[in-house]
């Protein structure tokens, strides 16, 4: 439109076959207002249609005819990633943010999220808090998660405990241009496109941070990338993460290639294996089952804590997966001495 002020950010949204929630996204959009301390900069929104065969791409040029602040653009079905990165190409925000259309973001989330990137240049990226739009009771599994997601918000702590999963929503972060010209945009693979984002920018020094606000609401619908994309399985996630730990335990680890990794269970020893052939080696598993206590795992010997060479002298894996496991593993490691340079989450 002319005269119309340049877009300062930039809502990427990429659909497939998501008609039925684009009218309530969209409206969420439009309805986004200043905070009473954070005005609300021009934005633009750009839905990238990945091929939808549905009503979804009919409904998105009558929207676009109603209100400029509207791009869509039509692609054939390539997937997410390929989706997203057409959406940054074209985007003329200096801030980028994510919006899924099956989700509900609070009016003020833009402007929020664009001051709190404007009060910290040394932020490249800011996330917010999430409600659980699902059923808790159904959806345990995934409502921890999301709970466990929403405690992490100083940039120290999405960095420390990044390879447990993924530390951030995808849909509620906003980030700099910058920070997709200097370390890339998403990857395309067989694995989730948003944590390999996080992962490759964190090794790389990016720093993020979660403002301690529930600006969106991250409904878990059945159609959700996390439960119907073959890239989100557990194998994938679990390559994942061991290409990027081993890349940082290589790096900062003085003992390397040896780690203690705490618990022996079957789940913590199909989440590292990757990690085994990708040169990292059990110096022993610490557990405190007495039924595995004295066995072997991977040629290492599955002891009790007592065993845990003094702090300073080893460094550790957490890889407990029952919940609150890890949780309280992490509080007695503290009350033992062991420090952050010590252990890691995996």
């Amino acid at each position: 439109m002319p005269g119309a002020p340049s877009p300062v950010i930039s809502v990427i949204m990429p659909v497939y076959n998501a008609a039925p929630g684009l009218t309530a996204a969209l409206d969420g959009l439009w309805a986004q207002r200043s905070a009473p301390d954070a005005p609300l900069p021009p934005f633009e929104v750009i839905v990238v249609d990945d091929g939808s065969t549905d009503a979804g791409p009919a409904m998105l040029e009558a929207a676009a005819a109603r209100e400029a602040r509207l791009r869509v653009l039509h692609r054939p079905h390539q997937g997410i990633a390929r989706a997203l990165n057409a959406g940054l190409a074209v985007a003329r925000g200096v801030y980028l943010a994510r919006m899924d259309a099956d989700d509900t973001l609070h009016p003020e989330r833009l402007a929020r999220q664009a001051a709190h990137l404007n009060s910290a240049p040394a932020l490249h990226l800011s996330a917010t808090r999430v409600r659980f739009g699902g059923d808790a009771l159904k959806a345990r599994g995934f409502a921890h998660f999301v709970n466990w997601q929403n405690g992490l918000c100083a940039p120290e702590a999405i960095a420390r405990q990044r390879f447990r999963d993924t530390p951030v929503c995808h849909p509620s972060v906003m980030f700099r241009r910058e920070a997709v010209e200097r370390w890339g945009g998403y990857a395309d693979g067989d694995f989730p496109e948003d944590w390999e984002l996080w992962l490759r920018w964190l090794d790389a020094g990016a720093r993020m941070e979660k403002l301690p606000l529930y600006l969106l609401s991250w409904n878990d619908s059945p159609a959700r990338a996390t439960r119907a994309d073959a890239r989100y399985r557990a194998t994938a996630c679990n390559e994942l993460r061991a290409l990027w730990l081993a890349r940082a335990l290589a790096r900062a680890n003085p003992f390397h290639p040896h780690v203690w990794v705490l618990g022996a269970g079957r789940m913590a020893r199909r989440r590292l294996a990757p990690l085994w052939r990708r040169g990292i080696r059990p110096a022993a598993y610490i557990d405190i089952d007495p039924r595995k206590i004295g066995n072997r795992v991977n040629n290492a010997p599955v002891l009790p804590r007592a065993a845990l060479p003094k702090p300073g002298r080893c460094r550790i894996l957490n890889a407990l997966t029952a919940h609150g496991a890890a949780e309280e593993a992490a509080r007695w490691l503290q009350s033992a001495g062991y420090g952050p340079d010590d252990w890691l989450l995996a």
